[in-house]
């Protein structure tokens, strides 16, 4: 048996506060590099804004996948997209899908995520067999930090 370990955490926008509490079997989510909590508020708000789905910011990782794990794709990832170097003064003159390849979704992930939901591993792990992600939060964090989105 593995041993759990805790993490909280508390997120403090505009006088609102939001505590979560996760259980994490998985240690190798600490030693990665933290996601910079401009982009958790970012992809929080954005969908919430536009009703996408309900995002833990504490369940935000530099492998969270923007189509896949949230629901973000084909002509909204378009939107996301214009509206993150909009909000972060990202320049997106050379980006090109043809590099990540045009998330589209699956039918069948879809199926399976509103039959069983997406919170078990064994959802995770085949959803990832059926349908490659695309684009990461971690193309996301790369392009804040060098101000541009490639």
């Amino acid at each position: 048996m593995q041993p759990v370990k805790e993490m909280r955490c508390l997120m403090n926008d505009n006088n609102r506060v939001i505590l979560c509490k996760h259980r994490m079997t998985d240690f190798s989510k600490f030693a990665m590099e933290e996601v910079l909590p401009q982009i958790k508020e970012f992809i929080v708000d954005y969908c919430t804004k536009y009703k996408i789905q309900q995002v833990d910011p504490c369940a935000l990782y530099l492998d969270t996948s923007i189509d896949l794990d949230l629901d973000i794709f084909d002509i909204e990832i378009d939107l996301f997209l214009a509206e993150f170097t909009e909000a972060f003064k990202v320049d997106n003159s050379k980006f090109s899908w043809y590099k990540y390849g045009y998330p589209k979704g699956s039918a069948s992930v879809r199926a399976i995520k509103m039959v069983f939901g997406y919170h078990s591993p064994w959802v995770k792990k085949i959803s990832h067999k059926l349908y490659q992600p695309k684009f990461r939060v971690r193309n996301l964090q790369e392009a804040v930090k060098s101000g541009r989105l490639i």
